[in-house]
């Protein structure tokens, strides 16, 4: 890819002012004194307004530059002083934003009284000191392609007061290095936001250094979403006055005091709680059901939601990777807590941790429905190029199966303890994804000659019509078939493998919790049902028109071609994403030390 020099695009700009070129400039178009009679002149009040008025084909975007204007008023004024050196040295601000500029060149010297200097969105991967005026104070080098500061090295602008580096890959030890007072003297204003920081006790340590900085953009790095932040930063930094773009006040670094002593409780993991409470809106089963169907099998509903968030693999495998449990594929910095309230007693549920992590009967399901629930290790975090190298994975969690009712409390809690944080910002940057799925379960008598037990009981009192006192059959023996008859009347039931279907599909945008927000809480909205598609009805190969096959292909499939496809209303599902911060060094303390019972 061939370079754009900064230089270049300058002087391109200052060229498209046209300050030789009418109206401004020398020329035959101005009105002077030695003006020839009959010649096309203009005033000079007339030449300044084709400058300025909107509607003038000699008007021209100016934004880059406020010295832009006033330079062009000169050039129709006293176009004699518009030489070369002058306009290098009449220019104080550029503003190059999205011009495609790859390298700050050397010739940037050339205007010795530039101040201010934005380049934000555009592709430059370094910042060569020695290119730098020594005048400068400001510098924004947002939104470029920066994944190393080892170029400041020598040459800073020793007046520099504001730095901007947000949206860029910086994050390494070696940047932290050269974000000290040694590099900067005089920086007031440091804008890190979006970057890959990770490290907040050693970044803190290095920005302590600054003598002057007051105000300080942190937030979008992955360590702003652990607990201590913001308070470990307000506490190790005493002078700061203004952090992501809020004052702090004297009560918020009261709160805080003593915070950066205790910096054995900092540690660099977020903590997340996922909850999702009730359910609406899904059509009562029982309203379809036909009032002439047989008695078997016995059809029950039950209904669930099912989310992904962040988990890990565990370095250390089994050497069998074909027998393995999903829990041997979580890490152990990913803590999860199910944690349901009954009869006022707290417990632990880990039976409902993922999809695949059922009782025995859904294991089994499992087996038979491997295409409709994969195991959470198939489910990669690999979104682009630049994440495929994590071991971050997306891991699918469900809640308890619930009956229908109206309204189904689903009171589902999860937290989740990440360390990962750029793998959890690159997850809450994606969104969450929430769908509700109904399970249908038929049951039949375990052996097929209990069906008809009912019946002979009944044809047994035809035969007696009424006369109990003529039978000849022993009290003894009548309680033992009665008992018989109870028993064979209920027969054991078995269950076929789960028949589960998506009713719904939401995604929830997270993108607020990598920066301000600490809680993101939702009403989800699923419009109308969404079941497996025609296009996958159209895949499933034909069967015959009569036949338990048949049967078994409706049953799977909510509609295909010959079927009607069913709509929902409005189904609606609670949910909050919420992480966990410090209000306080006196609760960090609290909520870190040691379980009385543990």
């Amino acid at each position: 890819m061939s370079s754009n020099k900064l230089s270049a695009v300058l002087e391109e700009q200052i060229h498209r002012l046209c300050l030789n070129d009418f109206p401004c400039g020398h020329g035959t178009w101005r009105k002077t004194k030695d003006s020839t009679e009959g010649a096309t002149t203009e005033e000079t009040d007339a030449l300044l307004d084709l400058l300025s008025c909107p509607h003038s084909p000699w008007r021209q975007d100016e934004s880059w530059s406020p010295q832009a204007p006033a330079l062009r008023q000169l050039a129709v004024l006293t176009p004699e002083r518009l030489h070369t050196d002058f306009i290098y040295k009449y220019f104080i601000t550029f503003r190059i934003v999205d011009k495609n500029v790859t390298v700050i060149d050397d010739g940037l010297l050339k205007f010795s009284k530039l101040e201010e200097l934005v380049l934000s969105a555009n592709k430059i991967s370094d910042i060569p000191a020695q290119n730098l005026p020594s005048t400068l104070k400001i510098l924004e080098l947002r939104a470029n392609q920066l994944s190393a500061l080892n170029s400041l090295d020598n040459g800073l602008p020793p007046r520099l007061q504001y730095l901007g580096l947000g949206s860029n890959s910086l994050g390494s030890c070696d940047d932290v290095c050269y974000l000290t007072g040694r590099h900067w003297p005089q920086l007031v204003c440091l804008d890190l936001s979006d970057c890959e920081f990770q490290d907040q006790q050693s970044l803190l340590k290095a920005l302590s250094t600054l003598p002057c900085l007051r105000t300080l953009v942190l937030e979008g790095n992955p360590f702003t979403l652990a607990p201590c932040y913001p308070g470990f930063t307000v506490d190790s930094l005493p002078q700061l006055s203004c952090l992501d773009a809020s004052w702090i006040s004297p009560e918020e670094r009261h709160c805080f005091r003593g915070l950066a002593k205790k910096s054995d409780l900092i540690v660099d993991q977020a903590s997340a709680t996922v909850r999702v409470g009730r359910m609406m809106g899904i059509p009562d089963p029982s309203t379809s059901v036909d009032e002439n169907a047989p008695d078997f099998p016995v059809i029950t509903y039950s209904y669930f939601c099912t989310y992904e968030f962040l988990s890990h693999q565990t370095v250390n495998r089994v050497k069998n990777p074909s027998y393995t449990f999903p829990s041997l594929y979580m890490s152990v910095s990913l803590i999860v807590q199910n944690v349901r309230k009954l009869d006022g007693v707290c417990q632990f549920d880990a039976a409902h941790v993922t999809e695949d992590c059922f009782s025995d009967a859904d294991l089994h399901s499992n087996k038979n429905c491997e295409k409709e629930s994969p195991r959470p290790d198939s489910q990669h975090l690999v979104f682009t190029e630049e994440t495929r190298h994590d071991l971050a994975e997306v891991s699918r969690h469900s809640t308890s199966k619930l009956p229908w009712s109206e309204c189904m409390a689903v009171s589902d809690s999860q937290t989740f303890i990440v360390s990962d944080l750029g793998g959890l910002k690159r997850f809450f940057n994606r969104g969450l994804y929430l769908t509700i799925k109904e399970e249908k379960v038929l049951s039949w008598p375990a052996s097929s000659e209990d069906i008809p037990v009912a019946k002979p009981s009944l044809t047994v009192k035809e035969k007696k019509g009424g006369k109990e006192k003529e039978s000849p059959i022993k009290s003894g023996s009548t309680k033992d078939k009665s008992k018989d008859k109870k028993k064979k009347s209920v027969p054991e039931l078995v269950q076929d493998a789960p028949i589960r279907r998506v009713l719904g599909s939401v995604h929830v945008p997270l993108q607020s919790l990598v920066k301000r927000s600490q809680k993101v809480e939702v009403l989800c909205e699923l419009a109308a049902l969404h079941t497996e598609s025609e296009m996958e009805a159209r895949q499933t190969p034909e069967k015959a028109s009569k036949g338990k096959e048949r049967k078994e292909c409706e049953e799977m499939h909510v509609h295909t071609d010959n079927s009607e496809t069913v709509h929902l209303g409005l189904v609606t599902v609670e949910l909050s994403v919420e992480l966990e911060k410090w209000l306080s060094a006196s609760e960090a303390h609290q909520l870190l030390l040691p379980h009385p019972n543990s």
